[in-house]
């Protein structure tokens, strides 16, 4: 199951930053027409993204000791939505070897600041900005 969440977590990955480059590269990120972002199942959408990220990010806060890397964990997933999850599950999975039971992956406990969440955080911020 490990080797299969891995091959999976990094398809999710490639396939957001493909997605997510092609459309940058047709127009900038708020650029969205006002007919877009003010229709019904856009604004849907988003409801249902962003509760997903919240849904997510209760695992993490349970996971996550520190509250540095949950608050810099909660940024991130905000931000980079599916990207930083991808990371987080990837970060996850690749730390056991592949005999490693799932149950052990998901209910480990992560104390300390986390490098990964600090430079997400950073760079959903800057591209925040930059966009």
């Amino acid at each position: 199951m490990i080797l299969f969440l891995r091959f999976f977590f990094l398809l999710v990955l490639a396939s957001m930053f493909a997605v997510t480059g092609w459309a940058s590269s047709l127009c900038p990120l708020f650029s969205v027409p006002r007919e877009v972002a003010t229709h019904p199942w856009f604004i849907a959408t988003l409801f249902d993204a962003y509760w997903g990220f919240l849904t997510f990010y209760v695992w993490v806060f349970f996971q996550q000791t520190a509250w540095h890397a949950r608050l810099v964990w909660l940024i991130a997933i905000l931000l980079l939505g599916n990207i930083a999850m991808a990371l987080y599950c990837l970060n996850a999975l690749f730390r056991v070897p592949l005999p490693t039971p799932l149950s052990e992956v998901l209910i480990a406990r992560r104390p300390g600041p986390s490098w990964l969440g600090t430079s997400l955080a950073a760079a959903g911020i800057g591209i925040l900005f930059i966009a």
